[in-house]
Order: structure tokens, then sequence, then C-alpha cells
């Protein structure tokens, strides 16, 4: 159902419509009235106008009028180039650091250049209408996955979750300052212990003959940007103590890395002639 905009949102549209092309006004408001709410998250300003034929010019000029009245906020994010996550968001370019970001997911440095590593997004604003990635303390694990973690750029289908269950052997919600365990069986595989708040991440090569002692491993979360390693461990049962030693909630899971991760890492957005929608608008 459409949402009720405030009367301030109204005041907002109504300015907008004075300084914007029509066209391109009237959509974003119906955008913003009747989307659900991932939608409103991290707009891509590039696939929008795509979606809705219009011309990206005007899209673009509307968006960026949009956010200097307060409906949107505008966000430069720095990607994983690897698996399309976002390292880091910040409210303008002069924010982005110039050294090397880490992903722990995909285990690789990389330099930050607006060619491949930086998108422009737009978030509505919550005194316009509160949406869900607004308390991303209070999303579930595959929600934060699709509206936090992932660019906009990621091409996420619509059963997500089931995916997710399919690769993932456990997930647990840690607040601050929490530690819990967590006892799993070991399959042969290569699998991963992932936060996607913190972006710790631990390898575990899992390899060899059966056994039935259990075995142990500790991983603690905190702001620390540690390199990831890799430990060797064999099939049978393991107890996992994880900590949280930061000021928010983290939410580890442990992955299955085969074809279906990897698969659903590289999914990306498409026009209709087979290229990636840019995620960089011409934003001055």
């Amino acid at each position: 159902m459409p949402e009720q905009l405030s009367s301030e949102a109204e005041g907002q549209f109504k300015v907008l419509r004075q300084s914007a092309a029509p066209e391109a006004v009237a959509e974003i408001e119906r955008f913003v009235a009747e989307a659900p709410d991932r939608a409103l998250c991290r707009v891509n300003l590039i696939d929008f106008a795509m979606r809705r034929r219009l011309d990206e010019e005007p899209v673009i000029a509307a968006f960026l009028h949009a956010a200097r009245l307060g409906i949107f906020e505008l966000s430069w994010n720095v990607l994983c180039p690897g698996c399309g996550g976002v390292l880091d968001s910040s409210t303008t370019l002069k924010s982005v650091k110039h050294d090397d970001y880490v992903c722990a997911l995909c285990a690789s440095g990389y330099q930050p250049t607006l060619d491949e590593m930086v998108e422009v997004t737009f978030t509505v604003s919550r005194r316009v209408r509160k949406i869900a990635a607004h308390e991303p303390d209070e999303l579930p694990f595959f929600e934060y996955m699709r509206q936090i973690f992932w660019a906009s750029g990621a091409d996420l289908p619509e059963d997500l979750d089931e995916i997710g269950q399919e690769i993932t052997l456990d997930t647990l919600e840690l607040h601050a300052g929490e530690k819990a365990q967590l006892s799993l069986q070991l399959p042969t595989e290569f699998l991963i212990v992932f936060d996607p708040v913190t972006h710790g991440a631990q390898f575990i090569d899992v390899k060899g003959d059966p056994i039935r002692e259990r075995q142990s491993l500790s991983m603690v979360f905190n702001d620390l940007s540690a390199p990831t390693g890799t430990v060797e461990m064999r099939p049978g049962p393991m107890r996992l103590s994880l900590e949280n030693r930061t000021s928010k909630r983290v939410l580890p899971a442990i992955w299955i890395a085969g074809h279906a991760l990897h698969e659903l890492l590289g999914r990306r957005r498409t026009l209709p002639d087979g290229e990636a929608p840019s995620d960089k608008p011409d934003v001055p």
C-alpha cells in the first residue's frame, strides 16, 4: 500500500517540482510512496532511470535536488570488486580514504578508484519515510546482507533466504559484549565464518578422515581490520566460540564456500544489451 507522506515531505516535493524535470519528480514521488522498504535503500540512479525508461540526466539532477532538500541521503560507497560488498560508506567523496581497503571475505586488498570501487547511492530520509534499513541492528541476517552489506549493483534474487539457507550451516546474533558457542558437525568442505557487520572472517579448510573427538575454534569480532586466516580441521564435531568486542550487534554465519556461494557473490545487474549499469552518476 502507498505510504502517507508527512506534511514536511509534501512541502519538500512541492519545492522539488519547481526545480527539477516534472516527469522525473513524479516518478520519484511515486517511488517514495509506493516502493517496498528494501527498494528505498541505496538506490542506483542508472538502474532507476533504466527501469522507468527515463533519460539519466534529468533523473540524476532530480535526485541531487532531492538530496539537497533532505528527501534522500547521498552516500559514497567503497566496494569490493570481488564479492560486491560495501567496505566503507561516506557522505562525501572527500571522506573516502585512499589507502588500501581489505575485503576479509575475498581475502584481498584493493586500492580505491572511482572507476572500479566507488558507487553513489541514495537512501530515503527517515524524516520522509522510515524504512527498515534505517535501523540496521534490527534487520535479520539475510536482509542485512541484502540491504546493508551488498552494493546496489548486486543482482540479488527474491528467494535470497532460501538460497542462503542452502549454503549456510548456521547463523548467530551477538549483541555488544556478548559471547556464545556453536556446536557444529563439520562437513568435508571449505568453510567461511563471516560477519557482514565488521567484515571479520575466518577460513576453515575441512579435509582428511573424519574424527569423533570434538575440535575447538575461537573467533573475536572487533573494530580492527585483522588479516583473514585459514585453519585446517577434520570432518567431525566442532565447538565454535565467538565473542563480540564491538559496540554494535554482529551477525556471524558459517558458509560453505562452494559453487552456490561463488555464484551468488558474482551476480550483477545488467542492462538489456548485457552491460552492467554504472553506479557512478556524474555527481559534483
